[in-house]
């Protein structure tokens, strides 16, 4: 840990990224492996092309799996450290693949969401977004208030490209991070876990915190950090 707090002291660009493994202690179970919310849900529900032929089956879902789900759920420890550690100046951004929102919850403003978000929902007619706070989730197909078109919650979808904005920040933000602090993912999701290895090819360090070894860990890890 010592040499880990040392290397925390040198670095001059330091960054997060965090999968669903931070989230786990705030009631938000992981999406894979034992336990994971796949082993009791269908992912098909989030699948852009079922969305699209079958929006109220997928609604229906949508709800159980995530709003219910998030609806108690605070941040954690872990999320207020780095939170802290952007408001003393030592971190300079996360990118999350978390849509969670537990991060700005616990006061962290630099958050690159590069798998969107629980916390808005866009209509598909109109194009206009909305907070949740601000349509009816009990309808059986949450509907625009301004055009009564249908509303998909804003993140991304199985079948549906990362939005262009976000990638690029959170690409620029990885490429000039001379330390990475990766937190709670298992490495194997495309595009995001390539990340870590851009920051590794230009000559940064990372340091893991994970509960198991991850596809990172013998590969580019620098300091790997359990409990």
């Amino acid at each position: 840990m010592e040499k880990v707090l040392d290397l925390i002291k040198q670095a001059k660009f330091i960054t997060a990224f965090t999968g669903a493994g931070i989230s786990v202690e705030s009631g938000i179970p992981c999406f894979r492996g034992k336990g994971g919310l796949w082993e009791k849900y269908d992912p098909k529900y989030i699948e852009i092309d079922f969305f699209n032929s079958h929006p109220k089956e997928s609604w229906a879902e949508i709800k159980k799996i995530f709003y219910s789900m998030t609806a108690q759920s605070k941040p954690n420890k872990a999320h207020e450290v780095l939170s802290k550690m952007e408001r003393v100046g030592l971190l300079k951004g996360i990118v999350t693949q978390n849509i969670d929102n537990l991060h700005q919850e616990a006061g962290s403003k630099i958050v690159y969401e590069f798998h969107g978000t629980l916390s808005y929902l866009t209509c598909l007619v109109c194009g206009k977004r909305y907070k949740v706070s601000e349509v009816n989730l009990k309808e059986d197909l949450p509907s625009c208030p301004a055009c009564k078109g249908l509303l998909k919650p804003d993140f991304v979808f199985y079948g549906e490209g990362i939005p262009p904005a976000v990638y690029q920040d959170s690409v620029t933000l990885a490429q000039q991070s001379d330390l990475m602090i990766v937190i709670g993912t298992s490495g194997e999701v495309m595009p995001a876990c390539a990340l870590p290895h851009l920051v590794k090819q230009n000559g940064g360090k990372i340091i893991e915190v994970n509960t198991l070894p991850s596809a990172y860990t013998h590969t580019i890890t620098d300091f790997f950090c359990y409990n």
